[in-house]
């Protein structure tokens, strides 16, 4: 009886310690459908023995389940809305860890000619001039609020984006960019999400290379002072991963057909920092 309570005893604390070795991270589908969590939670698991359980969301959504605190950490793509995340007092800070772009893909025959603008905000404002098809995530995501910056940006406010040309999808990356193929639109998608797409049909990326189409991801722990529950010792053990040489290796070899989906940076930023 005695040997089968210090067993019981035994079991009960292994399964805490495995409890403890588990976090919980919010992340935007377009990090997830880009397949690169795909390669890297092995290897995060394997060097720190640390389960990282993602919640696949938009930004809007990763940021409050980080102010709600029913995640550790949270690795978005909006530095508008992750400042805002910081001044509240929800995050401890905000670590930058790689970028990419954004792009315009659409019709291979380009009825709007988007291929020959010059900038993001005459591609815009071509579409809607044309009155172009265009597939739009409308989900608050990091993306969306990229578009939507892009169409301010253009002078092409709400109003003036119809229903009859304009369709909010109202998901994640991928099935906007299915939404995109079916009704052979344009849409504005990471690079990354585009490459690891299978369902292109006749869509083609059409525009890229503006400056302002530049995409950053950055992590930020959750505050404890918020909620006293969150494991913070695990997100900085992460963190401190994510922004290793280990990382960066697995990051930057990431590739599909020979293009390269993510530029690490976190070393840059520890470079200023210094």
């Amino acid at each position: 009886m005695i040997r089968s309570l210090f067993t019981a005893a035994a079991l009960f604390a292994s399964a805490g310690a495995l409890a403890a070795d588990t976090l919980k991270m919010a992340v935007t589908t377009s990090f997830h459908n880009s397949g690169l969590s795909d390669v890297l939670l092995p290897e995060i698991q394997k060097d720190l023995g640390l389960e990282v359980q993602l919640i696949v969301v938009g930004t809007g959504q990763a940021i409050r389940l980080g102010e709600a605190g029913d995640v550790d950490a949270i690795l978005v793509h909006s530095r508008k809305a992750e400042e805002k995340f910081l001044e509240g007092g929800y995050g401890t800070h905000r670590r930058e860890i790689m970028y990419n772009d954004f792009v315009l893909v659409g019709p291979s025959d380009d009825p709007a000619k988007i291929a020959t603008t010059k900038t993001a905000k005459d591609a815009l404002i071509a579409i809607a001039e044309g009155q172009a098809p265009f597939a739009s995530r409308g989900d608050d995501s990091g993306t969306h609020k990229m578009e939507i910056a892009l169409w301010t940006t253009a002078g092409i406010d709400e109003a003036l984006r119809s229903p009859s040309w304009y369709n909010e999808a109202g998901a994640g990356m991928g099935a906007t960019l299915n939404t995109a193929a079916g009704l052979n639109a344009y849409a504005l998608t990471d690079r990354a999400s585009w490459l690891n797409f299978g369902n292109k049909q006749s869509l083609t990326l059409l525009f890229s290379g503006d400056p302002v189409l530049f995409n950053q991801y950055a992590f930020l722990p959750v505050s404890p002072d918020k909620h006293a529950h969150v494991k913070h010792d695990l997100a900085m053990k992460l963190e401190t991963w994510l922004t290793s040489a280990r990382a960066a290796d697995l990051i930057n070899s990431y590739t599909i057909n020979g293009e390269t989906l993510f530029t690490f940076n976190a070393d840059r930023m520890l470079k200023v920092a210094e």
